[in-house]
């Protein structure tokens, strides 16, 4: 057994600043590229941060691609952040021809140009009723977004230049387009909640 939570090491994320989310919480979190490890422990974290062909391939090569897309559909607990949430689309405008994860039914697309890209601060998130996001302020950085009409899942928005996608939750998966590690106290209590209650 791999213990209660992994976080996979895509070769580019902000491990240090997730795995220190984590511990503000009083969990302990392990960081490996072991596909063997994904499929065995309790919870898993697939961070953001990096561009979606170069993560992709990296995912490939190790065999971690099949170990998050069979948790994905075993319906385990899985925490997608940021670029990690768009891995989990069909196809992403950041890096055409290549196949992402599949677990979300949406492509990855480019924010406006009329609007400031990367998209780098706070933003008001929107929550769905009975999702484990609850209305408040995350942090985001990203210059794509999930256009999605994927009905498994159950949206939160938010809006730069345009609605778009915040988190989408399925049971006990949650991917989250913000970065819950790096939003403060409402970031801090969403993680926790996606630990005890998943």
């Amino acid at each position: 057994m791999s213990g209660p939570l992994v976080v996979i090491d895509t070769g580019s994320a902000n491990l240090a600043s997730v795995s220190a989310a984590f511990r503000r919480l009083g969990l302990s979190a392990s960081i490996t590229a072991d596909a063997d490890r994904v499929r065995s422990a309790d919870r898993v974290v697939l961070p953001g941060v990096g561009a979606f062909g170069d993560v992709s391939a990296r995912l490939s090569a190790l065999g971690l691609d099949a170990a998050i897309v069979e948790r994905a559909e075993a319906g385990r607990p899985l925490l997608a952040i940021c670029l990690g949430m768009q891995l989990l689309a069909r196809t992403s405008d950041e890096a055409p021809g290549v196949a992402g994860l599949g677990v979300i039914d949406a492509t990855v697309r480019r924010l406006s140009d009329d609007v400031s890209v990367p998209q780098l601060g706070w933003n008001r998130v929107t929550a769905s009723a009975g999702t484990l996001v609850r209305e408040g302020f995350a942090y985001f950085a990203n210059s794509y977004y999930l256009d999605v009409g994927d009905a498994d899942w159950m949206p939160s928005a938010a809006c730069h230049g345009r609605p778009f996608v915040a988190a989408l939750e399925r049971g006990p998966q949650l991917a989250c387009q913000f970065h819950p590690e790096l939003s403060g106290a409402w970031g801090s209590a969403l993680l926790e909640r996606w630990y005890r209650e998943c």
